[in-house]
């Protein structure tokens, strides 16, 4: 459940020909509930979502976080179904989840079509419900503070709380929207209630529904059960929204920050109209020309110069007045103050002098294209109406700033950007990191915990089917489409799946150059390739590569994981030619520059220092290299002296060993004919011709531990705890891999509904989120359970995480266990494939993974064959809670308080 969740600007302009609000139908019933109906009819599923307009906008002096404490309240049960609601919507098959940001608090769910009336049913009884008594609100007071403190790791989070409560002091805006530890601690009973009274009436909120279904017979329901709700609280005479722009108290210095942490941050805050301004279109068009990519203004100015590693902007219009942000990541040995020199330069360039046509056009076609290929599915969609009808009070709002983007003149531009890049406006602020370079402190330990823990016993799915609403039918998923294939001369693999619902293509790819082919003193080579392909080509530089694709609002990247590189292209189904034609340019024709090879290794050494302070992927680093000895691939990671040493002729002579045609797999999804496709494909790769056989690596096989061993990663300054255990596992293709995933559904598949989050997290309130999982791939990854907990609540949740396990060795599942995880993910499975960007992934997957041309349509039928004896093989096999590697990342022994 992200804070902060809304932070980009309004959503963006679309293509003339498509039209966001077309078969939107809207009813507000008597007791003043607003509801959206869209029926969009691409795919059997239906998402439904609960908006309420209430947000940490709203929240009085002591009331810090109270919205979102309630969020997290909101799922731990009704009057009348008083069990997890997380449990309820796992086991229809929801994809579920929920968020709070600055003006509203809200809900939402996808799900096969025939769900729709049972989670219509639970989202109407939980808004006005709920269950919320002394019990829950204290467990999950401690939720909430593990989620808090999980924020305080990260240095950006805490440079961001200080500008914005210096740039609104005397505003709501000025809070974080998780709130703060003192007032968390402090809620009362009697205070959580008469906010859930006051706010979540239905006068307050939006229902949206949108996918699969018949509006009338919809409608019926949802008079039904929504319409008998009553009106409740004084919502109208709460808050009256502030509609001027304030001023903030003027800064002659920035705030600086001098704490633990790992790279150097700037942030620059300048304060904005709100939503309904005439302003905010051409504030967004100039928040694209000055950080849209590779090709903008500020990206060329700092990161092209070798200044910073990265940097980002965005506007954030709300119901109130906002703000605009700038934030940079200082490349290593750069001054904070000479980034604020250049950034207020390039400012002033904006507010003297006209933008070309060129870049003004460029910035239009990039939002309007991000519009339409950011709202491919239809919980996207349903999310856009919601937040128009929610923020700017009426759906019709996104027509209105199409037509507004379409208008936008370079004097507009520079209107704007003197009017609100007032530097006497501004607040800045430095992240400035204490500690010196160097790898974190790691200390060993035993691997037995003292406590003894007795779990709770397991809930008992026969127990939840009674507060289940009831499917109005099953549906088959035998009817997925099949991706044509086809295998080019030189060996490089093609699967096509048109789709002609939305005029986009999806593209996904992977070549055989991981870091698996990394060897332990030249580690994040394989990375430092991917990063450079893009950096030109025999025939284009960098600027001209981004800008060829930035000019069509397209995207094409490439980024190394441990077995191959993926490749990752999106744009309108107009962009298709140019997607096909830049990527085989840079695979066949990448010339390595070396000043851009020198900028990205500069990159790679900022990014390894983040790493090296979160506890996160510290510790993921740590508890891998405890699973895999030095002579695995997958025990490797980069280090300072790595990346240092990595010359031009490595790269080069790395790219040309491996990648290779026949190494090569590619997916594309989208509107396009697939005989036009496949002639696009052999004029573009069909030459690319390469000798010998393709380098192999055989990995060593990894025993499991004879005994557990436990492992502390210190970060000094860091707040929170991350805690992974397990061993190694499994590939994909072992024949054991599905009954590994069901069994995983009941463990630790989600948070809110498995073993580990009922125990864990609901009763015991250790930890914000714990999960587990199988990293199953080509070859055998580990099975690890991750959790983040309070740095002196580490060794309880550690304790109670093995005395689960250990209960679930001796004891097993039950039969209603294993029916309601096999349903879950099966019912699960629909709304994945409703998603054309997550349906070029799967066919990819399963390609290179060597699975049956078929398995995008078995899938479901596969899980639900699993039986009781095969998940019993797989709980000997695999749950061996004696031989688990443990380690926790966090500040060791000195525990850090939250924020106050």
């Amino acid at each position: 459940m992200p804070v902060n969740w809304i932070t980009a600007a309004t959503p963006v302009a679309t293509s003339d020909a498509i039209s966001f609000t077309q078969g939107v139908e809207k009813t507000v019933l008597a007791n003043g509930l607003t509801v959206l109906t869209k029926e969009v009819h691409t795919a059997p599923v239906v998402s439904v979502q609960v908006w309420y307009k209430v947000g940490s906008r709203n929240e009085g002096k002591g009331e810090n976080g109270i919205s979102h404490q309630l969020e997290h309240l909101m799922f731990k049960g009704t009057n009348d179904r008083p069990v997890q609601f997380g449990r309820l919507f796992s086991a229809l098959g929801s994809q579920f989840n929920a968020f709070t940001s600055f003006d509203e608090t809200a809900y939402f769910g996808t799900v096969q079509r025939d769900k729709l009336k049972a989670l219509l049913t639970l989202e109407a009884d939980r808004m006005e419900n709920a269950l919320i008594n002394s019990e829950q609100l204290n467990s999950e007071k401690r939720v909430v503070i593990s989620e808090l403190q999980g924020y305080e790791n990260s240095p950006g989070y805490r440079l961001d709380r200080a500008v914005r409560k210096a740039a609104f002091p005397h505003r709501a805006y000025g809070l974080t929207v998780g709130g703060t530890k003192s007032d968390v601690e402090q809620f009362s009973l009697e205070q959580v209630r008469n906010y859930y009274q006051n706010y979540y009436s239905p006068d307050n909120a939006t229902l949206v529904v949108t996918g699969d279904f018949a509006t009338k017979p919809t409608l019926k329901f949802i008079q039904e059960t929504f319409g008998k709700l009553s009106q409740r609280g004084q919502v109208n005479k709460i808050k009256s929204p502030v509609t001027s722009v304030q001023e903030t108290t003027p800064q002659s210095e920035p705030i600086v920050l001098k704490e633990p942490g790992s790279a150097a941050l700037l942030q620059a805050v300048y304060p904005l109209p709100n939503v309904l301004h005439p302003d905010v279109p051409a504030i967004d068009v100039m928040d694209a020309i000055l950080t849209g990519g590779r090709s903008s203004r500020l990206y060329q100015a700092l990161v092209e110069s070798g200044l910073a590693s990265s940097v980002s902007g965005g506007a954030t219009e709300l119901i109130e007045p906002g703000w605009y942000e700038i934030n940079a990541t200082a490349a290593p040995g750069q001054e904070l103050k000479q980034i604020s020199q250049v950034l207020e330069e390039s400012l002033d360039q904006l507010q003297t002098k006209l933008v070309t046509n060129e870049e003004l056009e460029r910035a239009k076609t990039q939002l309007k294209a991000s519009f339409v290929l950011n709202n491919q599915d239809i919980t996207s969609q349903a999310n856009l109406l919601a937040y128009n009808q929610t923020i700017a009070g009426d759906y019709h709002y996104i027509e209105r700033y199409l037509g507004a983007i379409a208008q936008v003149t370079p004097s507009d531009i520079q209107r704007v950007a003197k009017t609100y890049l007032d530097t006497k406006k501004r607040t800045l602020g430095f992240f400035e990191p204490t500690l010196a370079d160097g790898q974190p402190g790691t200390s060993g330990g035993s691997g037995r915990t003292a406590e003894n823990f007795n779990p709770g016993q397991p809930v008992d799915p026969a127990e939840l089917a009674k507060y289940l609403p009831p499917a109005t039918s099953s549906l088959s998923t035998s009817t997925a489409s099949l991706p044509q294939q086809l295998t080019l001369a030189n060996g490089l693999k093609v699967l096509l799946l048109p789709d002609h619902n939305v005029p986009t293509v999806n593209l996904s790819g992977q070549i055989n150059a991981g870091s698996l082919f990394d060897s332990n003193q030249k580690a994040g080579l394989a990375n430092l390739t991917a990063a450079n392909l893009m950096n030109g080509t025999k025939t284009k530089d960098a600027l001209s590569l981004a800008q060829s694709l930035e000019n069509q609002g397209a995207s094409l990247g490439f980024s190394a994981n441990r077995e191959g590189v993926s490749i990752g292209g999106q744009g309108l189904s107009t962009n298709l030619s140019l997607l096909i034609q830049t990527l085989a340019d840079v695979v066949k024709n990448a010339s390595f520059p070396a000043d851009q090879l020198e900028l990205s290794r500069q990159r790679a050494l900022t990014s390894l220092k983040v790493q090296l302070d979160d506890p996160r992927t510290l510790g993921r680093r740590v508890f891998q290299q405890a699973i895999y000895p030095e002579n695995h691939p997958f025990h490797s990671f980069p280090t300072i002296e790595s990346l240092q040493s990595i010359k031009r002729e490595d790269v080069v002579n790395f790219y040309q060993t491996h990648y290779r045609p026949d190494g090569m797999t590619l997916t594309l999804v989208g509107d396009f004919d697939s005989t036009q496709v496949k002639s696009l494909l052999n004029q573009a790769f069909g030459q690319w011709q390469v000798a010998g056989k393709a380098p192999m690596v055989n990995l060593p096989a990894v025993t499991l531990p004879t005994n557990s061993t436990q492992l502390n990663a210190v970060i000094p300054g860091k707040a929170e705890a991350v805690t992974y255990l397990g061993y190694n596992a499994i590939s994909r293709k072992d024949p054991r891999f599905y009954a590994a995933l069901v069994l995983n559904q009941i463990l630790g598949g989600d948070t809110l509904s498995s073993r580990l989050g009922t125990e864990v997290r609901d009763r015991l309130g250790l930890t914000y989120g714990i999960y587990s999982g199988f990293a199953a791939g080509m070859n055998p990854g580990p099975f690890l359970i991750q959790m983040q907990t309070a740095p002196q609540d580490a060794q309880k949740a550690i304790a109670s995480t093995i005395a689960l396990l250990k209960q679930l060795r001796q004891q097993g599942i039950t039969e209603a266990e294993l029916n309601t995880a096999k349903r879950s993910i099966a019912n699960s499975y629909p709304v994945d494939l409703a998603n054309p960007s997550e349906v070029a992934s799967i066919i990819l997957n399963n390609a290179i993974l060597g699975l049956s041309p078929t398995e995008i349509r078995d899938f479901p039928q596969r899980i639900q064959a699993v039986t009781m004896k095969e998940i019993q093989q797989v709980i000997a096999d695999f749950i061996q809670p004696d031989k688990l590697v443990i380690v926790t990342a966090g500040p060791g022994d000195k525990t850090i308080a939250g924020d106050s």
